[in-house]
């Protein structure tokens, strides 16, 4: 009896398994199996997703005053924008509609203290047209503005040694030097390994410079850009313009100044093209030795008066005079040093040519030409002034502040 009790229950669930699985299987039906059916069917089935609605955003939002430098954008979830504008107190700013319409950026810097509004059209992808949200924003108005400045002007020719300097008349806080850093680049037309370095702060400010690892090459093309506008420099204000200069690499022009032979020579490519007799700092006296290190022509002027009241002059006009360092020395005409030149050392550190040697000196050399002295008993240090860049070891010079 129980075993025929099993097999009947064992066969009405056969039926009712085949009864539910002819009601999954079927196209129209009724009945219990076909409401079985529709929820086996459909109990692994992902459930219905919301839908999304398609929005517009634009940055910067409404709020407080922004800096001007930043991301200036309208963008949709869907369909496309038409006739996008972003117009300031002072006119509208040019931008760019990205190809599938979805999004207008503005390529114009924005200005300080200006309040800008959006206009133009939403079309969705279902045709409906809508207005461009009018979302106003404002920039900052600075109490404080500060620019930097570059050494080299645009389109000059400058010689190897070359360095680049950044400077700003204010003295930034490591918070502000990290940021300019970060908006720097240098690109030439022939490869150069270079790098920046944060120079010591001074009474004129704080300045970065650039140099390569060795010489420029000649004939590099050199392009220094610095994105600075709009960019917040703490209490040394905010930055009002970026820099954007390029420039040349001329000849390959070297002046070797070695104090022992009481000469200098020039060597442009490899090959010397002048020599002179010449007089250098008085070795005996520490406070008159001209500098052994590699300097740089920084200036040249056709007279210049010079000042040491320590040594009984002041005001006193040098003729031809060539500067390569920021403590006092210059390549110069001196007449009253004639009889030592190219036998003895008796300048107050400069080097002194004769009047004609001098002239023609002169003419030869350009900016960023190098000088280097070697033979003396004092090196070039950061106490001698601007361009001491060439003195630093490459692997401290790239090791950061």
């Amino acid at each position: 009896m129980h075993r025929r009790s099993l097999a009947t229950l064992t066969a009405a669930l056969v039926v009712l398994v085949a009864s539910v699985a002819g009601a999954t299987a079927a196209v129209a039906g009724g009945g219990i199996g076909e409401t079985i059916a529709r929820n086996l069917a459909g109990a692994g089935a992902e459930p219905p997703q919301p839908q999304v609605p398609a929005f517009v955003t634009t940055v910067p939002r409404p709020g407080p005053p922004v800096a001007p430098r930043g991301q200036v954008r309208a963008a949709a979830s869907a369909g496309h924008l038409e006739g996008v504008a972003l117009t300031g107190d002072d006119g509208p700013v040019t931008g760019v509609l990205a190809p599938d319409g979805r999004s207008w950026t503005a390529t114009d810097p924005l200005e300080f203290g200006s309040t800008y509004r959006w206009s133009g059209t939403w079309v969705l992808d279902d045709g409906t047209r809508r207005p461009l949200a009018e979302d106003a924003f404002s920039t900052v108005d600075p109490d404080t503005e500060i620019e930097g400045r570059l050494n080299i002007r645009d389109g000059a020719e400058v010689g190897i040694g070359a360095p680049v300097a950044l400077s700003f008349p204010a003295d930034l806080s490591d918070e502000a030097k990290q940021a300019v850093s970060k908006t720097l680049s240098v690109e030439t037309s022939t490869p150069v390994e270079g790098a920046w370095k944060w120079m010591p702060d001074d009474a004129d400010g704080s300045r970065v410079h650039y140099r390569p690892k060795e010489y420029w090459p000649a004939g590099t093309q050199v392009r220094v850009r610095a994105a600075l506008r709009g960019l917040d420099l703490g209490d040394a204000g905010w930055a009002t313009a970026d820099v954007d200069r390029s420039f040349t690499i001329g000849t390959s022009r070297i002046v070797k100044a070695d104090t022992r032979s009481h000469q200098i020579a020039v060597v442009e490519n490899g090959r010397e093209v002048a020599r002179y007799d010449a007089s250098y700092g008085l070795e005996s006296d520490p406070n008159r030795v001209t500098r052994s290190g590699v300097h740089v022509v920084m200036a040249k002027s056709e007279k210049v008066l010079m000042t040491n009241e320590a040594y009984g002059y002041v005001d006193q006009p040098q003729y031809w005079a060539v500067r390569i360092s920021n403590n006092g020395e210059f390549i110069h005409a001196n007449p009253a040093s004639t009889y030592a030149q190219g036998n003895r050392n008796v300048s107050h550190g400069c080097i002194n040519l004769s009047t004609a040697d001098a002239k023609e000196f002169f003419a030869m050399v350009a900016f960023g030409d190098p000088v280097e002295v070697t033979g003396s008993s004092e090196p070039l240090t950061p106490r001698d002034g601007l361009y001491y860049d060439w003195t630093v070891p490459w692997e401290e010079w790239t090791a950061g502040p």
